[in-house]
């Protein structure tokens, strides 16, 4: 029986999007009959505790990754955390070996966790870069984390794989050697059509401290404006907190139901532009702006993407200004997608309805 199957699903915790991508697979795992146990560590840890407080759950050794302040010091600052996030590697395969061993683990979904596989039980990785783009060491970077895919039995990537898809070339590599599969996008959300109360949500994620830099951002820019601005700061704590500054209401964080009604009921979101966002709004049509996070390659690329293909406009953190927000009305936004989990296909590998793949 399905019911007799632990699944064990370890997001990273690298802001909250990783996090928020696993809760539509999360529920859609309990409707199949599975037992979740979910692993992670810091504010990605506590916001699924939030979302499914009946569930086990189990805290992870942190990877520990922060941003510079100055964007063109991100590649040197990476290189220098590479002996700690290997470090954390090698103590989440010790936990997970002893997990699998005593038998409380019969499956494995990380979300960009390295460490977090096992020979003896299916093993899947979640991530929307097969390409990691690292500027002039894209190759490099790129071929490093398809390495670690391969120890994986399947690479599920969270877009379609056709000309409508979301991700570009992050998704969708002209040659590899992994066992991949498209569940298409994902998201928590669905579209409502409801009264709009909030002109801009500005919603705020990220590694620090770059979440902080842009949040002083836009409330230098915002504040005063003739425009009311409901701004989440993506800051998961104990209890939620409120207070109102001038024209804009801020809210530390808020779990998926309240944040799928705030998304509905604003004209439209400014917010970095991560990949989890991205299928956030692509799933609701909503109107948006970008403004990605300094140094990110990835990022830098979907908004630049998201701008060329006529959907979302985008600009640096620096160069953001109120004014800026007027060229959302030439931009069409994006078109709803199905954003669903099929779990009858997708869980296959759990049923025991295949061989273990050729990576284990």
């Amino acid at each position: 029986m399905e019911g007799s199957k632990t699944i064990l699903v370890a997001p990273l915790h690298w802001g909250l999007g990783h996090a928020t991508r696993c809760i539509p697979i999360i529920r859609a795992l309990i409707t199949k009959g599975y037992a979740v146990c979910i692993a992670s560590d810091g504010a990605a840890l506590n916001l699924l505790r939030k979302e499914f407080p009946k569930l086990s759950w189990l805290e992870l050794p942190s990877y520990s990754i922060t941003y510079p302040k100055k964007p063109s010091q991100l590649k040197w600052k990476l290189l220098k955390s590479l002996p700690g996030i290997r470090k954390t590697m090698a103590s989440e395969k010790k936990m997970i070996d002893a997990l699998v061993s005593e038998g409380k683990i019969d499956g494995i979904i990380s979300d960009n966790r390295f460490g977090i596989h096992s020979k003896k039980v299916p093993s899947v990785f979640i991530t929307h870069q097969l390409n990691v783009l690292s500027g002039s060491t894209s190759f490099f970077s790129s071929m490093m984390h398809q390495k670690i895919i391969q120890k994986f039995h399947e690479c599920w990537v969270p877009d379609v794989d056709n000309d409508e898809n979301l991700s570009g070339t992050l998704g969708h590599p002209k040659v590899h050697n992994l066992n991949i599969k498209y569940m298409g996008p994902v998201s928590r959300m669905k579209k409502a059509e409801i009264p709009i109360v909030y002109d801009v949500l500005a919603l705020l994620s990220g590694p620090e401290p770059q979440r902080t830099m842009l949040e002083e951002k836009i409330l230098d820019e915002l504040t005063g404006k003739d425009c009311r601005v409901l701004l989440i700061q993506g800051i998961v704590e104990d209890e939620q907190q409120r207070s109102i500054h001038d024209n804009i209401e801020i809210v530390n964080y808020m779990e998926s139901e309240a944040l799928e009604k705030a998304i509905n009921e604003s004209g439209l979101v400014l917010s970095r532009s991560g990949y989890t966002t991205i299928m956030d709004l692509a799933t609701m049509e909503k109107k948006a702006f970008f403004i990605p996070t300094p140094g990110q390659y990835e990022q830098e690329y979907l908004a630049s993407r998201c701008t060329e293909k006529g959907w979302v406009p985008s600009c640096k953190q620096e160069d953001f200004t109120y004014e800026a927000l007027e060229k959302v009305k030439v931009y069409q936004g994006f078109h709803g997608l199905r954003c669903e989990v099929d779990g009858s296909s997708l869980f296959s590998l759990f049923e025991g309805k295949r061989e273990l793949g050729p990576h284990a």
